[in-house]
C-alpha cells in the first residue's frame, strides 16, 4: 500500500507541477500582452493624434472658405446699399432743394440770377442818369441796393433752411436705416 500511497504523491506532485508551470506561462503571457497593449496602446494613440491634425487642417480650411465666401457677400450687399443711399441722399437732396427754391419764389423773394439781373439794370440805370445830370457815376449807391435785396434774399433763405432742418434729419434717418 505504501506504493500505493507514493503514486497518489506522485501525481498529486506532477499535478502541482503543471499547476504551477501552467500558471506561471499564464502569468508571462498576461505581462507579455499587457506590454503589447502599451506599445500598441501608445502607437494608436499618436496615430489617431495624426489623423485628428490632418482633419483640423482640412475643418480649418473649410471653415476660412466659408468665412471668406461670406465676407464677400457681405461686403458686397454694403456696396450695393452704400450705392442705393447715396442715391436715394441725392434725390432727396435735389427735391429739397427744387421744393425750397419754390417756397422761396411764392414768398416773392428774389433769386441770385434776379439780384444779379437787378444789380446790373441798377448799375446801368444809374450810369445812364449820371450821364444826363453830368456828374460823375456813384455805384455805392447800387451797391447799396444790392446789399439790401442780398440781406432780404439770406434772411429768407435762412428762414426756409431752418424750417426745413426736420425732414432733412428724417431723410438722414431714413438713409441710415437703407445702409444699416
Amino acid at each position: 500500500m505504501v506504493k500505493k500511497f507514493s503514486k497518489a504523491q506522485e501525481a498529486e506532485t506532477n499535478l502541482l507541477g503543471t499547476v504551477k508551470e501552467s500558471s506561471t506561462q499564464i502569468w508571462l503571457a498576461g505581462l507579455g500582452a499587457f506590454s503589447k497593449a502599451q506599445e500598441e496602446g501608445s502607437k494608436v494613440f499618436e496615430a489617431l493624434v495624426k489623423e485628428g491634425a490632418g482633419l483640423q487642417k482640412k475643418v480649418r480650411k473649410f471653415a476660412d472658405a466659408q468665412v471668406s465666401d461670406v465676407t464677400n457677400e457681405v461686403s458686397g450687399k454694403i456696396t450695393e446699399a452704400t450705392s442705393k443711399a447715396a442715391g436715394a441722399w441725392d434725390r432727396l437732396e435735389t427735391v429739397f432743394e427744387e421744393r425750397v427754391g419754390r417756397a422761396v419764389s411764392r414768398l416773392g423773394v428774389p433769386s441770385k440770377a434776379d439780384i444779379a439781373a437787378l444789380t446790373a439794370r441798377v448799375e446801368e440805370l444809374t450810369k445812364q442818369v449820371n450821364k444826363l445830370n453830368g456828374s460823375k457815376a456813384t455805384p455805392g449807391v447800387a451797391k447799396k441796393v444790392v446789399a439790401k435785396a442780398n440781406g432780404a434774399a439770406n434772411s429768407v433763405v435762412k428762414m426756409a433752411a431752418k424750417a426745413a432742418k426736420r425732414p432733412v434729419k428724417k431723410a438722414k434717418a431714413a438713409a441710415a436705416r437703407v445702409v444699416n
